[in-house]
């Protein structure tokens, strides 16, 4: 059976992020995935850096054309109900 554990690669050594196998000293074979690197942003910074930029969306007043009735309409794309009489 298959385990995942997560680690960090660090040149040949790898660093147990959480549990670790118990491995004992022997050699067993492995098949790692090198993931993609992450922004370098944390989650709040990025939280903030969007909450400026809906602000300046806000002050822009990019979408008071749009009648936000009539587009929740358009969008939702009512149906009749089968069974159900109008």
């Amino acid at each position: 059976m298959l385990r995942t554990f997560r680690a960090v690669l660090k040149g040949n050594s790898i660093e147990w992020l959480d549990e670790a196998p118990e491995l004992g000293e022997q050699s067993i074979a492995v098949h790692i995935t090198v993931l993609e690197e992450k922004t370098g942003i944390d989650s709040a910074t990025r939280g903030q850096r969007m909450a400026e930029v809906l602000e300046k969306l806000a002050a822009s007043r990019a979408f008071s054309d749009i009648d936000p009735i009539a587009w929740q309409h358009e969008v939702r794309q009512d149906r009749s109900i089968p069974g159900r009489d109008e």
